[in-house]
């Protein structure tokens, strides 16, 4: 009897961006010890977990949202916080955006909220802070294949990346980190510079289709989303992902050993 693919686990990413001058992006290398994309240059992410559904996030989060789809903005807001420093929120008294040196005195419990989910909530709620889910516009879903065995139910978002804040990387699941454009990463990975999985180089090609921060917010709030859970085919003895076309990415197959490269 065939054994049913595992269940993919939830999970959301995100694509900070911002013009200096050019459009850019926040990208970190993954740790070559991850089970997941080692050493990869990806956008900041990871699997949503259980406090991220916590309902006292209702109090301390803006937007109105199921819980399902808060919990996954939670999980975003979080793993940009764990990985990169950078704060979505504001002040819950006067509405201001936390500046870098507020970020440097939270940055301290950057290890304990990788070590345990819930102190993430304590620390927005003891900072005063509230987080701004409403910046986060849905950007793309990709569901790992079922052939594979760590799955994801993946959701990318995009955000504008606050401006007096400064990005570090955590130096245990991201090593470094860099703000780049779009076209340049993609460059680098024809020449075997840099490691991108498909789904990260099918969205650096959608987003460097805009030409500034403001464009690439209106197109991600303008589009509809089209899951993509890519399905392994035969074609001439060749192994071949195929992708749905309405999603709107450069192709909608690619061999697989280009996958990962």
């Amino acid at each position: 009897m065939t054994e049913a693919p595992p269940h993919p686990k939830p999970a959301a990413t995100v694509l900070l961006v911002r013009d200096a001058p050019q459009l850019e992006v926040l990208m970190v290398r993954r740790s070559s010890g991850m089970a997941f994309g080692a050493s990869a240059w990806v956008f900041p992410g990871g699997k949503v977990a259980g406090a991220d559904a916590d309902e006292a996030w209702q109090e301390f989060s803006d937007g109105s949202y199921s819980a399902y789809e808060r919990s996954l903005r939670i999980a975003a807001a979080r793993e940009t916080f764990e990985e990169s420093g950078l704060l979505l929120a504001e002040d819950r008294a006067d509405g201001r955006v936390p500046d870098a040196e507020v970020c440097a005195r939270l940055g301290r419990f950057r290890p304990e909220v990788e070590a345990d989910s819930s102190v993430f909530l304590r620390m927005v709620k003891e900072a005063g802070l509230r987080l701004t889910l409403d910046r986060l516009a849905p950007f793309a879903h990709w569901i790992t294949p079922a052939f594979e065995p760590r799955r994801f139910d993946t959701h990318f978002f995009l955000a504008v990346a606050p401006e007096l804040q400064v990005a570090h990387h955590d130096g245990r699941e991201a090593i470094d980190h860099g703000w780049v454009s779009p076209a340049a990463v993609l460059e680098q990975r024809l020449k075997g510079e840099t490691k991108l999985m498909f789904p990260t180089r099918l969205n650096l090609e959608l987003l460097g289709s805009a030409a500034n921060v403001a464009e690439a917010e209106r197109s991600a709030r303008g589009r509809r989303i089209v899951t993509v859970e890519p399905e392994l085919i035969d074609q001439d003895g060749r192994r071949i992902l195929r992708i749905p076309a309405e999603a709107g990415y450069s192709l909608v197959e690619e061999a697989i050993e280009r996958v990962m490269s």
